[in-house]
């Protein structure tokens, strides 16, 4: 396929890496705190993606990491098989090119055998336009605006 570039997608063991510090400013700059959320819960061990089935991935295009998405035991239900896609967040510049698929897809395929469920919350309506187009549906529970059922899948 014309213009396609290769995205390595691989788990974060942490955040050291100076890239992270420009999605930080990327998204703050359009007023998004979910990568300054996601830096800040590390840093204060509230969330480091290591309970059992939990992750982060990094996705890095031309050796520079463009985006992040993590897997999460689902925090607002009290159902340890129930995950939470998190703190998806691309580059603008890379946007289109299929890294939040590949994101999304790595956290689908980590979440398979250990989740029955995925749930996650988004107000942005390109990204819902993705989990829907990756089997997500929309759902109007509390903290969830979209589902995806993973034990018959």
């Amino acid at each position: 396929m014309a213009g396609q570039v290769a995205i390595r997608c691989e788990r974060l063991p942490d955040l050291a890496s100076p890239d992270v510090g420009v999605l930080v400013a990327e998204s703050e700059q359009a007023d998004l705190r979910l990568v300054r959320r996601l830096v800040d819960e590390w840093a204060d061990g509230s969330n480091r993606f290591d309970r059992p089935g939990e992750a982060l991935f990094g996705a890095w295009v031309d050796g520079r990491l463009v985006g992040v998405c993590g897997l999460n035991v689902d925090p607002y239900v009290r159902d340890d098989r129930v995950g939470r896609v998190r703190h998806l967040y691309v580059l603008a510049a890379s946007r289109r090119l299929g890294v939040g698929r590949v994101l999304v897809e790595r956290v689908v395929e980590t979440a398979r055998g250990r989740f029955d469920t995925l749930r996650l919350s988004t107000n942005n309506p390109a990204a819902a336009r993705l989990y829907e187009a990756l089997g997500f549906r929309p759902a109007d529970g509390s903290h969830c605006t979209h589902v995806r059922e993973l034990a018959s899948a």
